[in-house]
């Protein structure tokens, strides 16, 4: 597969002479789903901000999109990516469609039919109230159903499990496995199930740069854990 996004040599810190990322690369293919996983304070969140252009204390010998360099804040790169966070408490007093019309319309996009993904995440019952009234889950739900509607050519999900319901987090899974259809999809979980059920190739953060890498063939817990070390055991799932 073509190349999608590469970054070379990335540093990102919030204290200058403490880089939370160092040395960090990364190439994703075009059409590819991947799985960010690391222990806590590894970088994931700060590695999607800096990609979602919030994060702005970083250098890089080289970005690029298509084989094109680009800044990560530039029109055209903004066109093509969306983020979901952890936790966003963003738009409180947007309903979900209110939300989701101002999104499409931020892109250039019709609105397509989402029905099916309201239906899949068991949201009909919220989507007339104010996200700000929403429970955490139930929040991430509106910007999942939104990211999926979407499709953009590069997804970016932070830790897209949190706060889901089982019935939310098996539809999710499904999701996410087909995006490749779509774009390239990056996610970061401390889920282990999450990654290997779903994603093409698993990346371990470690020391403020990838690890590991394992392949869909190569990706079993085991591995994973003993990739992430001592610690793995007791935070990842």
């Amino acid at each position: 597969m073509p190349d999608g996004l590469t970054i070379q040599n990335l540093s990102a810190w919030y204290v200058p002479g403490k880089p939370v990322l160092d040395g960090f690369s990364l190439r994703l293919q075009e059409h590819e789903v991947l799985g960010l996983m690391g222990l806590n304070g590894a970088g994931k969140t700060t590695l999607l901000q800096v990609l979602s252009g919030l994060h702005g204390s970083f250098c890089a010998d080289g970005v690029k999109w298509k084989g094109t360099s680009v800044s990560f804040r530039e029109e055209r790169f903004k066109k093509c990516r969306y983020m979901v966070f952890a936790e966003d408490n963003s738009f409180s007093f947007f309903t979900f469609w209110e939300y989701l019309s101002y999104v499409f319309r931020a892109y250039k996009k019709t609105l397509p039919n989402v029905e099916d993904l309201i239906r899949g995440f068991g949201f009909e019952a919220y989507t007339e109230k104010l996200l700000g009234e929403l429970s955490m889950g139930n929040r991430k739900k509106a910007f999942l159903i939104t990211a999926f509607a979407l499709k953009p050519e590069l997804l970016f999900l932070d830790e897209p499990v949190n706060g889901l319901d089982f019935s939310g987090t098996e539809f999710l899974y499904r999701q996410i496995k087909g995006y490749g259809f779509y774009g390239t999809l990056l996610f970061t979980s401390h889920i282990l199930e999450s990654v290997t059920l779903t994603a093409d190739r698993a990346l371990v953060l470690r020391e403020g740069r990838i690890g590991q890498s394992f392949s869909r063939e190569e990706m079993e817990a085991e591995a994973i854990r003993t990739s992430l070390g001592n610690r793995g055991c007791e935070e990842l799932n």
